[in-house]
Order: structure tokens, then sequence, then C-alpha cells
């Protein structure tokens, strides 16, 4: 999943949220020198990773990709999903969205010392470009995969044509996204409750 979604899952805190956007720059085992609650959404990130490339939904969505551009199909959809969220915000969520996103940056610029240098160097940019709003918009998330393209070591750009199949197959993958979210749901309140993270 990305930002979006991670930041969701760990609504009820502060806290939570930062540490769920720790998981994509933290490893799950160099934890210590984070609060407990934060931790816990560090390793919760790469468990519900896990469980979202394993999903039969996602998986079938991936085979819906051009075969030489289905390596990037996880990329792609988790950027896509953030967009589904959006436009679909109020079927999930009691508090808007935006007002959680703006609750989400201030948290995050309040544990700026705490941030890994590469998140703490972008951390500024996340705000002020508003990343996690900007999925709302299909722009939004071809300017994110385009970004992600650039950072990669090779073929970037079957990422970028990649994006092709992300609008040839919106409704399909739209509707996965409605069938496999509210698992994800159950999946990670379950493992935050039963789980020793």
């Amino acid at each position: 999943m990305n930002y979006l979604a991670h930041i969701y899952l760990a609504r009820h805190s502060d806290a939570a949220m930062v540490g769920a956007m720790l998981g994509d720059f933290v490893k799950a085992n160099d934890t210590e020198r984070y609060a407990p609650e934060i931790a816990t959404e560090i390793r919760l990130h790469r468990s519900i990773d896990s469980y979202t490339d394993q999903h039969p939904v996602v998986q079938s969505s991936k085979e819906l990709f051009s075969e030489g551009r289905r390596r990037y199909a996880g990329i792609v959809l988790d950027v896509f999903y953030d967009h589904v969220l959006s436009q679909h915000w109020e079927r999930y969520a009691d508090v808007p969205r935006q007002e959680l996103i703006q609750r989400f940056y201030r948290a995050l610029m309040a544990h700026e010392a705490q941030l890994p240098e590469r998140l703490r160097l972008i951390a500024p940019r996340i705000v002020q470009q508003d990343w996690l709003g900007a999925y709302a918009e299909l722009e939004g998330v071809e300017q994110a995969l385009h970004g992600v393209s650039r950072r990669l070591s090779r073929n970037g750009h079957l990422l970028r044509e990649s994006i092709a199949d992300m609008h040839q197959h919106y409704e399909a993958f739209a509707q996965g996204f409605g069938e496999f979210f509210p698992d994800l749901i159950r999946y990670s309140e379950e493992k935050r409750l039963t789980s020793s993270l």
C-alpha cells in the first residue's frame, strides 16, 4: 500500500501515523530508537505490504498489466489505490480526508528530529506539495509514478509505460480495491490487537 492508505490505517493517533510513514524508510528490525507505538506501526507497515501483495484480488489485478511491465504492477497499484481511497473516502472514514492529511503533516513535522535523513529531506516537500492530497486526481498519481521511475536504477521507462495499463483497466482496478480494502482494514486491526509486532 502507499502512503495515504497506511496513514488511514494508523489514524487512531499521530504517533501511529508517523510510524506508518516510517515503514518505508526504516527497517523492521531497526526500531529500537523509536517509541513503542511508532515501532509497532513500522513493523505493521511491512506486514500490511506483505498481506497486500499476497491478496488474491491484488494478484488478479497484477495479471492485467502487459507482460513486459508486470514487474512494476505492484508499484502502480499501490499509488492507484491511494487514488481510489481518496475518491471514496467517505465510505471508509468519518473524518474529512484533507483534515486527516493536514493532521498527519503536522505530526510528521513535529517528529522531524526523529525522521531518518532521507525522509527528513523530503518531508517539507511532502507537506508543501501536498503529496497525499494530490492522489485524489489521476494527474497526481501519474506524477508520483514518474517520480518513482526516476529513482529506479534501470528500466524506469517500463514503470512509466505501466501508466497506460492503469488507464486501460481503471474500472477493474477500482472495483478490486473495493473488494480488497475491507479485508485489509480487518487484517490490520486484528494484527494490531492480537500480534506482538
